[in-house]
């Protein structure tokens, strides 16, 4: 591989159904070539990991995750300028961005939002950005993946203010049962990363143990929030396979009947196609 990394989590027994990894940054684990993403691909499919989406944060990213999909046909991506990284996200930025978002293998406009945890951006620059990736949204019609940290209010504020797209995601889920309400109340679908499986996150397992089946999606968010038990370790798409089997058991169901539902409900959402 193209980087040195530490000790990976071992490798899980495969999934009895594939699933799809709805959140990845292919790029931040360390991956390059096309070369690199089969790799990548490959040991996830030893865990039953068959697709995923990677994400773009900023324009060299997307550009780069849009690229990658066209290397091998299991992965997707999602493309947008991170809230953290929206001062200066000016005209020609937008105009990138609406030409990657339009290229088939680009799957969702994502990840936009609002992040209150960091100050790299100010409040003002963060609204006006997300704004504009909703309206992209609408325009091509892929759904919405959304980045929430400390700013629920906010984002579904500016969500009802501007309406929403036709398919919202909340990427990373970090709300607890109420905030889940609000969302699934509006039709958005929640997708859950390793923290889920953090057993200190009481608030958010108790909201992932709620969430119907047809509002449910699992991811990595790779390299970023490895699961439990392996928190602190380098993360990868296969590392999806323990969050789902965690949420299996958080929400008294089989894995297979588990993995079925979100491979299901990520093939709906994305429109995936081979």
């Amino acid at each position: 591989m193209s980087r040195k990394r530490g000790e990976l989590p071992p490798l899980p027994e495969a999934l009895p159904t594939p699933v799809v990894d709805a959140h990845t940054h292919l790029d931040a684990c360390g991956a390059k070539t096309a070369g690199d993403v089969k790799g990548y691909l490959d040991r996830a499919n030893l865990a039953g990991v068959d697709r995923v989406i990677t994400v773009g944060d900023d324009l060299a990213s997307a550009r780069w995750a849009a690229e990658a999909a066209t290397w091998d046909p299991r992965v997707f991506a999602a493309v947008a300028v991170h809230p953290t990284r929206t001062t200066g996200f000016g005209d020609a930025d937008k105009a990138e961005l609406a030409e990657l978002a339009r290229q088939p293998r680009v799957v969702a406009v994502g990840e936009t939002g609002l992040d209150y945890y960091w100050d790299y951006s100010s409040k003002e620059d963060q609204h006006e950005a997300f704004r504009w990736h909703i309206r992209l949204s609408k325009d091509v019609d892929k759904p919405l993946m959304i980045h929430d940290r400390e700013a629920h209010d906010d984002v579904l504020e500016i969500l009802d203010r501007e309406g929403a797209p036709s398919t919202v995601v909340f990427h990373c889920f970090s709300g607890d049962l109420d905030f889940a309400r609000r969302c699934v109340d509006r039709g958005f679908v929640l997708s859950f990363a390793g923290p889920v499986t953090f057993k200190n996150s009481h608030d958010l397992r108790e909201a992932a143990r709620w969430t119907p089946d047809e509002h449910l999606l699992v991811e990595t968010d790779a390299p970023f929030l490895t699961p439990h038990p392996f928190r602190g370790q380098p993360n990868e798409p296969y590392c999806v396979n323990y969050t789902l089997r965690d949420l299996a058991t958080l929400r008294d169901t089989e894995v297979d009947l588990l993995a079925s539902t979100v491979t299901q409900n990520a093939e709906r959402v994305f429109n995936l196609r081979n």
